[in-house]
């Protein structure tokens, strides 16, 4: 085993700029966008030593950690917020101060000369109409991961995001992260050789975990705007349980799939290069949540992808289960013919185990003269190959003072909007993540294989 040294871990930084630049350095190639999109400037023009002015709609907890994310990287500040329940409101004041803004309708936070920039931390049914209001008012937009609950919207955001030039990031921030830069340099080296296998695993074994979130004391029709919650969902009585744990149900969110495994997939698309798969199946069921939810709370998805200039075919394999038996786990693996790669949180590990290309000796059963022979002309065929130069396990870390892939994201995020560079996941991205888990709900839910096409970005039959 060796550990890779602080020195050559130095050299890795240095050449993919450092620490604060981590997020800002993946190719524009890289992002799959091909959408040859000219980010614009703002009205007025955001010199390097301005501030940007942000807006949060959806005051969730992951809207409140990518705020305060946001403000850490610097030359940020929060002017404003909206959430449809009163309470989120207060402590939006709290958080960011008593002058802060608050609003229940987001199109006041649009309408606003001092906002820049919104984060859309909504739930997954109201990132589409969102996304497209704030772009048609000039605002960039970070957009909480799935981009869209459907392909159709996907679609026209990348239609919106080519006419007004704004910056688009969706927050699926594990793009971003060092590690997975430093496994793309690796298997782009050719270290694992020609991949044909991947895995991953996102269990979960906490309530929480489970999307058991906390309910108010106060929640109440009076507390929470339910008409305006709705939106394009089918009209029902108010809920708490559907609006507070939005993500057991199909009418807000993606389930499963749109949660977690648009992550792995987000992952996996930047890290080899790749547009997504053909072939998805998925199968699972609800085992243990059983509370009212309409998402299975055990998930097993196949994703078949096809050969490209990137990279030869392979499958894929997303399991997720809320009941694991233990902790949160987590591994995403890719395998390939000279050795295979774990990802992990914070660190990767190579394992590099050649695979034979001679065949194998069974000659037991072979007379001793014909196994004599058959060694000397297996010795001329397929000559002994010399030990592989390098360690057979590599392992790497983030470094010491690392902030974080989040923190990243947004510095390549805000990189974005005063300098008009690339974005690492813009809406094709997006698009190309989140389609294939889409196709993933579908198998699941009406028990049939679903086409998808990586290039155009469409569901088939």
């Amino acid at each position: 085993m060796k550990e890779e040294t602080q020195d050559s871990r130095r050299k890795f930084l240095k050449k993919i700029g450092a620490t604060a630049a981590a997020a800002a350095v993946i190719p524009s190639s890289l992002a799959q966008g091909g959408s040859e999109v000219q980010y614009l400037p703002l009205k007025k023009k955001i010199a390097a030593n301005d501030h940007i002015r942000i807006a949060l709609i959806g005051t969730g907890g992951m809207g409140i950690g990518d705020t305060n994310t946001a403000l850490q990287v610097g030359g940020v500040e929060v002017v404003a917020a909206c959430d449809l329940y009163d309470g989120r409101l207060t402590r939006a004041k709290e958080l960011w101060g008593k002058d802060l803004f608050t609003t229940k309708d987001y199109r006041e936070i649009l309408e606003r000369q001092d906002v820049d920039c919104i984060i859309n931390a909504t739930t997954d049914h109201w990132h589409e109409a969102i996304s497209l209001d704030a772009m048609k008012k000039g605002k960039h937009v970070y957009c909480e991961k799935p981009m869209v609950q459907k392909t159709e919207e996907g679609h026209r955001i990348i239609k919106m995001q080519k006419e007004t030039g704004k910056v688009f990031q969706v927050g699926s921030q594990y793009v971003s992260s060092i590690i997975h830069a430093k496994a793309k340099e690796l298997i782009e080296a050719g270290d694992i050789g020609e991949i044909n296998f991947a895995e991953a695993q996102i269990d979960r074994h906490s309530a929480l975990g489970a999307w058991q979130y906390s309910i108010p004391l106060d929640a109440s029709p009076t507390t929470v705007d339910w008409d305006t919650y709705l939106g394009n969902a089918p009209k029902r009585p108010w809920d708490p349980l559907r609006f507070f744990r939005w993500r057991n149900y199909q009418d807000y969110g993606t389930g499963v799939a749109g949660d977690l495994y648009v992550h792995m997939l987000s992952m996996l698309h930047f890290v080899i290069g790749s547009k997504g798969p053909e072939r998805v199946m998925a199968t699972g069921g609800l085992r243990y949540w059983k509370d009212g939810r309409d998402v299975p709370d055990i998930h097993v998805g196949l994703f078949d992808y096809p050969q490209s200039a990137e990279h030869p075919a392979f499958n894929l394999v997303l399991r997720t289960n809320f009941v694991s038996g233990g902790g949160d786990n987590y591994l995403f693996r890719i395998v390939g013919s000279e050795g295979d790669i774990s990802i992990g949180w914070d660190n990767l590990v190579v394992r590099r185990t050649p695979f034979p290309k001679a065949p194998g000796m069974s000659l037991g059963s072979f007379p001793e003269a014909m196994q004599e022979a058959y060694k000397a002309e297996y010795a001329k065929q397929y000559p002994q190959k010399p030990e592989m130069e390098g360690p057979k396990e590599l392992i790497f870390k983030v470094p010491q003072g690392y902030k974080g892939d989040r923190h990243e994201h947004f510095v390549n995020f805000f990189d974005a909007v005063r300098n008009g560079t690339k974005v690492v996941e813009d809406a094709t991205f997006g698009l190309r993540a989140c389609g294939p888990t889409e196709a993933g709900n579908i198998s699941y839910f009406e028990k049939r294989i679903v086409n998808w096409d990586p290039v155009n970005m469409t569901l088939g039959s």
